[in-house]
C-alpha cells in the first residue's frame, strides 16, 4: 500500500458510484444524511487503516474547504 494519498481520479465507474451515493441519501433528512456520511467516512477510514494516509486526507479536505470559503 502506498504511503501517499491519491488525489487524482481513481474510482472505477466514478459516475455510477456517485449515482449510488445520491441514491443512498434519497429520502433522508439532513440529520440522517449527515449521520450516514459520518458512518460512511468511518467505514472507509477503517478500510484505509493507515494513520499517515488519513492525516493527509484530513489536510486535503481542510484545504478544499478553505478554497470554497474564498
Amino acid at each position: 500500500m502506498s504511503d501517499t494519498l491519491i488525489l487524482t481520479p481513481n474510482i472505477n465507474g466514478a459516475d455510477d458510484f456517485y449515482a449510488d451515493l445520491l441514491a443512498a441519501h434519497e429520502g433522508l433528512t439532513k440529520a440522517e444524511s449527515d449521520a450516514y456520511n459520518a458512518r460512511l467516512l468511518l467505514v472507509l477510514a477503517n478500510h484505509i487503516g493507515e494513520r499517515a494516509i488519513l492525516k493527509q486526507a484530513l489536510a486535503a479536505a481542510a484545504l478544499n474547504s478553505e478554497e470554497e470559503q474564498s
